[in-house]
């Protein structure tokens, strides 16, 4: 019943965004308590299946007939669009050929592709080494599957609905993160140019806190590790260090050229230091306590600097801009100093807006891993295969990008099972949850609720729950069926 519910809730999503157009406020009211309905008749409703099968038919004709197709209707199934590294489809690949093959149809020099293409990953000597990545289960895997019992990774993430609905943000909410470590607390950060803190557990969910002082929209943010403070930055070219206890502004950070900020992130290994990407394509490293750029920590990409991310030394720094490539970074620990040392185009022209990194996936694939999403409806899993973060191309998963600020993120917690789960937000106001370890049908699972394109994703600490957000504002909390099976 849980999956029938979902399909009636995802048939009124597609539509949620055409009922009263000048008010918002109503539609978020109506599609929460929509779900909470289909999730009482759920449990104890008609268990016909011909009967829920002639509901679902009779409802998308009478929506159709007063709202007429929607704009962001579902074209098609995953598996009509799901690809792999092996068996990829023929428009992907001409995406990926502009990686060897620039706009005027010419070949680029070999030093501007320093990570290599995709062209050459595919058809040259590389492809050998690709068609040899195998994920092989090891014994430590078989005996945590036996102790875990015989879930399959799908079944592991499956879905029992919606814990709660967040609507304070009245714009879009850029990012949503759980605190480190902590099951009950996340944070929102929206067009609006506010941040939120809410609490989810224990129930009733609230908004703990507003941070207001961004003259723009807030575009991303992070926790720091202690969870103490939060660092956002904005499109009105400032980083703010906000107090969460007292949920106020410690110290307002100016860009040094002025521009907008759209990205940050602490240094791992020092919260004293964190990193800013701006619209003029520098990366730069800042101290907390001087609210000054480090000695030898800026460097520039080509385009606007869209996204972050470092490795779990805090010793390679990835960079990723509006014209398609991702920069490696080594970082000087101790003083913040950067050196660029590689390039990789993922698709020219095509914006990269989500770099995340992970020193494993599984039990069965513990290589350094990087996850991408870029404007070319798809997203991409990288191998680090050098010290100073070089990268290698190891698979690629359908989804819908051709102009959001889209995110992805790993599961944080490692599996029993062989495979491993990412999680991502589409343009077509689905969450998509792919397992890094098949080659065919890798979506194990699809979350439909929302009624604009999601932009980010985030599992708390235990993967208990899940939030995303949309274009519309709108914070979803999800509540996972189980967490057996998970470490």
């Amino acid at each position: 019943m849980a999956a029938v519910w979902q399909q009636a809730l995802a048939l009124d999503a597609k539509y949620n965004a055409y009922r009263t157009p000048n008010n918002p406020q109503f539609r978020t009211v109506y599609i929460r308590r929509r779900s909470q309905l289909l999730r009482e008749n759920a449990k104890s409703g008609q268990r016909d299946p011909a009967v829920r099968k002639e509901y679902l038919h009779q409802r998308a004709q009478l929506l159709t007939s007063r709202y007429g197709s929607p704009a962001f209707s579902d074209q098609g199934s995953i598996r009509s669009r799901s690809f792999s590294i092996r068996s990829i489809s023929r428009n992907t690949m001409e995406s990926f050929d502009n990686l060897a093959i620039g706009v005027d149809g010419k070949k680029h020099h070999r030093r501007h592709q320093s990570g290599g293409s995709f062209k050459h990953m595919y058809e040259g000597p590389m492809k050998r080494v690709y068609d040899s990545i195998e994920v092989v289960p090891t014994r430590e895997a078989e005996a945590s599957r036996a102790m875990a019992g015989g879930k399959t990774v799908s079944e592991n993430y499956a879905f029992t609905g919606m814990h709660h609905i967040f609507d304070q943000h009245k714009e879009s909410v850029t990012s949503v993160k759980f605190a480190n470590d902590d099951k009950s607390r996340v944070a929102c950060s929206s067009l609006d140019g506010t941040l939120s803190i809410c609490q989810v557990i224990p129930p009733p969910a609230t908004v703990i806190c507003m941070l207001n002082g961004h003259s723009a929209g807030v575009t991303d943010f992070v926790w720091s590790l202690s969870n103490d403070v939060i660092l956002s930055v904005s499109l009105d070219g400032t980083a703010r260090l906000w107090d969460v206890a007292a949920g106020k502004c410690m110290r307002v950070i100016n860009d040094n050229t002025g521009a907008e900020l759209h990205c940050c992130v602490f240094q791992p290994l020092n919260n004293n230091m964190f990193v800013t990407g701006n619209s003029k394509g520098q990366v730069q490293m800042m101290n907390v306590s001087t609210g000054k750029g480090n000695k030898g920590g800026s460097s520039k990409v080509i385009g606007k600097a869209m996204a972050l991310a470092f490795d779990t030394t805090g010793r390679i720094l990835w960079a990723g801009d509006d014209k398609g490539s991702i920069f490696s970074f080594t970082v000087d620990v101790a003083t913040g100093k950067l050196t660029k040392t590689r390039r990789i185009t993922v698709s020219d022209g095509s914006a990269i807006t989500s770099i995340s990194a992970r020193s494993w996936i599984s039990r069965e694939a513990r290589d350094p891993s990087l996850l991408v999403n870029s404007c070319i409806s798809a997203m991409c899993l990288f191998k680090v295969v050098t010290d100073d973060g070089g990268l290698q191309l190891k698979k690629t998963f359908p989804v819908k990008q051709k102009n959001c600020h889209i995110r992805s993120t790993f599961c944080p917690l490692m599996s029993f099972r062989q495979g491993a789960c990412v999680v991502s937000g589409s343009e077509d106001m689905c969450v998509y949850f792919f397992d890094v370890g098949k080659d065919n049908k890798p979506c194990v699972n699809k979350l439909l609720g929302h009624s604009a394109p999601v932009l980010d994703v985030c599992f708390n600490c235990d993967e208990s729950l899940l939030a995303s957000c949309d274009e519309l504002g709108m914070v979803i909390i999800w509540k996972r069926e189980g967490k057996q099976g998970m470490l």
